[in-house]
């Protein structure tokens, strides 16, 4: 797959009150340090680049993983023509045609229709090269540098700077820094050296007619600026080209999508694309090639990899997952990075975005960790892991932002109590991370501990109402909170209403079956889930929050696939044996839901973790519940998928006959032998071979023995 074929508009066409994906179109290398994108309008906060704006403000070096999040680190470079008046985005901003501009992974080319100039971005790890073709006479750059900056001229090809602006961090001068080479001499309408504080400041080149600028970035000092620029100061505009399009086509040519549908094949392709930008890399290699990186807590520059820009609570169901089949060695390489967040804060990261801004319930992380170690990746890790993993159960930090929230409560009680916010959420998480750590431990061969959280493991059953067949917040008495309302989002609940959220016991469905009391009433419930308005009461926030709009906008009932909790909720009827009710369901959200176009998701993409979903979810099996090494088996989409595995080996996912019609799974067979099981493991997927799906029109009942069904303790 040519990165050319990818337009990354995809998704981007957003409002705060509504998500279409709410991604950005970033042009970078995979999992770069920097990303880039045209800014159309700065005064719209996070929401600073959309697809039907006609006005381009300049290309913005970001570092925003979400608008939810926030922007750290940014700047933006337009090139212009004469003089402003004044020295503003605003008074330099030209329109631009979308439809002849190129947005593309690997670069992007923009026509600034009021000065008629061409421009190209080429990035690279860490820095980049923009190339501007000037028409009219007086050619200059406006670079905006928003927040408190320093910038030195050097001489009048050579300019350095140091920019500092975030959402938040523990360093309160935490600072970026950069180093732009210009081909053709400047001009500078400034002193020498300026420091200054939300200003825009104009280069003149005179009246050339090309300008090339190279630059490089760090978060570790300007001589490591200058160091990374320097690896890349002979390079032409083709070198920066031809290495980003290579790094691109390695990881979008892992899987090979042969089908008759372009359209969909295309999707595919889009959301594989959107699985490689996060996390991003926040290391670089010092003038000894020696990984370094800078720690925001101690304020120091430290040896070894350091990721940043992911929230675990999204990313840990599929992102990772995804990794463990077809880039391992990134997988590898980021676990050593989230150990060294843990060595430098004292707990494992939640939500990282430059450093922990401990957002959302659970710490997720637990299970990227348990997922690695039962497939077997970086085993050398583990022991260190599983002392932070018992310590993220055990300990409370004094900071709200580090481990679990209400430790000793859910420890006291077996559950978190009501008065901690979405109580729910924290407690099931809490059992889910419990598993988690039992898993790591019994690679280990630490029985104990293995017993020990497998045993806490069980503790969602302490929250389980049988009477009404949800998860409900509970108050220290042990009686449930009232009044009641199975469709209130918010307060005891993230993101979500009972309905969402009572089923987030990934590791435990057998046990959840029989709390209902069978699986004929668990079958009703899930029929009930889909078989619904998609109605919400808003008491919880108060008001109506994008991921309530989202799940309106559909007729797929209380199933929000728009939102993470969702994710799991068509695969939990082969828990019963029943995957005929999830196989034209899954098809049904797969075509209606997602598209190749800028609406083309129902909800936030969230860090790849809605685009990873589509990736498996298209492939015909799901990791329902990460750190118990498989795959749910679901409905494939296309005709044939070729999966070039980490280690070397192919595996071959074929469908047919595969039309609209054929909405359910008939029989499969694995390297030619009828696969009887609701799943695959792991360990036979890396083995590679061939997944044959024969698809019907009407389902096929079956009958399953209890060692065919997914797992569960």
């Amino acid at each position: 797959m040519k990165p050319t074929l990818i337009d990354t508009r995809h998704g981007t066409d957003n409002q705060h009150s509504f998500s279409n994906g709410n991604c950005l179109p970033y042009t970078g290398v995979p999992f770069g340090m920097n990303y880039f994108a045209p800014q159309t309008n700065g005064d719209n906060g996070s929401w600073w680049f959309n697809p039907r704006d006609r006005v381009f403000q300049g290309f913005r070096l970001t570092h925003q993983p979400s608008p939810w999040m926030g922007d750290f680190s940014y700047l933006v470079m337009q090139p212009f023509n004469g003089t402003l008046k004044e020295a503003t985005v605003f008074h330099a901003q030209s329109s631009y045609r979308p439809d002849e501009s190129v947005f593309n992974p690997s670069h992007l080319k923009i026509t600034a229709q009021r000065y008629q100039s061409t421009s190209r971005l080429i990035p690279s790890m860490y820095g980049g090269i923009l190339i501007t073709k000037y028409t009219q006479a007086d050619a200059r750059l406006l670079l905006s540098l928003p927040g408190k900056y320093q910038l030195i001229v050097e001489n009048d090809h050579s300019v350095s700077g140091t920019i500092i602006n975030y959402a938040d961090c523990e360093d309160k001068d935490f600072s970026f820094y950069f180093t732009m080479r210009f081909k053709q001499p400047f001009t500078f309408e400034e002193p020498f050296e300026k420091n200054g504080e939300n200003e825009c400041l104009a280069f003149s080149f005179g009246d050339i007619q090309e300008q090339m600028i190279q630059f490089g970035t760090s978060f570790i000092s300007l001589e490591q600026a200058k160091l990374n620029l320097s690896r890349e100061l002979d390079w032409q505009p083709e070198d920066y080209l031809t290495q980003s399009e290579d790094q691109w086509a390695h990881y979008l040519n892992k899987i090979d999508i042969q089908d008759k549908n372009q359209q969909r094949r295309s999707t595919f392709y889009h959301n594989l694309y959107r699985s490689f930008l996060f996390p991003q890399t926040f290391y670089e290699k010092d003038s000894d090639n020696q990984i370094i990186h800078y720690d925001t807590l101690a304020k120091e520059v430290k040896p070894g990899f350091l990721y940043t820009n992911n929230g675990f609570w999204d990313t840990y169901k599929t992102v990772y997952p995804l990794y463990s089949l077809i880039a391992q060695d990134k997988y590898a390489e980021m676990l050593e990075g989230f150990l060294n967040s843990y060595r430098e804060s004292g707990y494992l990261p939640k939500w990282l975005s430059p450093d922990e801004r401990g957002l959302m319930p659970g710490t997720l992380i637990d299970a990227v960790i348990a997922d690695a170690a039962v497939k077997k990746i970086r085993p050398d890790l583990m022991p260190e892991f599983l002392d932070a993993m018992i310590k993220g159960a055990t300990i409370q930090s004094e900071n709200s932002n580090y481990g679990r929230q209400g430790t000793k409560d859910y420890l006291r009680y077996g559950y978190v109590p009501a008065t901690y916010h979405e109580s729910v959420n924290h407690t099931l998480d809490y059992c889910y991370s419990d598993f988690c750590i039992s898993q790591v431990a019994k690679t280990l061969k630490e029985t104990s501990a293995t017993e020990h959280y497998v045993k806490q493991a069980k503790n969602y059953l302490t929250i389980f109402d049988p009477a009404t067949g949800f998860m409900r917040a509970k108050l220290t008495d042990g009686t449930f909170k009232e009044p009641f309302n199975s469709h209130r989002w918010g307060g005891d609940y993230a993101e979500g209403s009972a309905w969402q959220s009572s089923f987030a016991v990934y590791h435990d469905f057998k046990g959840l079956i029989t709390a209902f009391g069978g699986p004929e009433k668990f079958q009703e419930q899930l029929i009930s889930l889909c078989n619904q308005p998609p109605t919400f009461n808003v008491d919880g926030y108060g008001f109506e929050i994008h991921e309530m709009s989202e799940m309106a906008a559909t007729e797929f009932g209380q199933l929000a696939i728009s939102n993470q909790p969702s994710f799991h909720l068509p695969y939990l009827f082969s828990y019963l044996g029943k995957p005929e009710f999830a196989q034209p369901l899954l098809k049904q959200l797969m075509i209606q839901e997602f598209n190749d176009s800028q609406t083309g998701f129902p909800g936030d993409e969230d860090n790849g973790s809605m685009a990873s979903w589509y990736i498996f979810s298209s492939l015909g099996f799901y990791p329902v519940c990460p750190g118990s090494g498989e795959y749910v088996i679901g409905m494939p989409l296309f005709d044939k998928a070729i999966i070039h595995l980490s280690n070397g080996e192919t595996l071959t996912v074929t469908a047919s006959p595969n039309h609209e019609q054929q909405q359910f799974v008939d029989q499969i067979r694995y390297n030619g032998s009828l696969h009887k099981r609701l799943v695959f493991d792991h360990k036979s997927l890396m083995e590679g071979g061939l997944i044959d799906f024969t698809l019907g029109i009407v389902p096929r009942p079956k009958h399953y023995e209890a060692d065919q069904l997914p797992f569960s303790i």
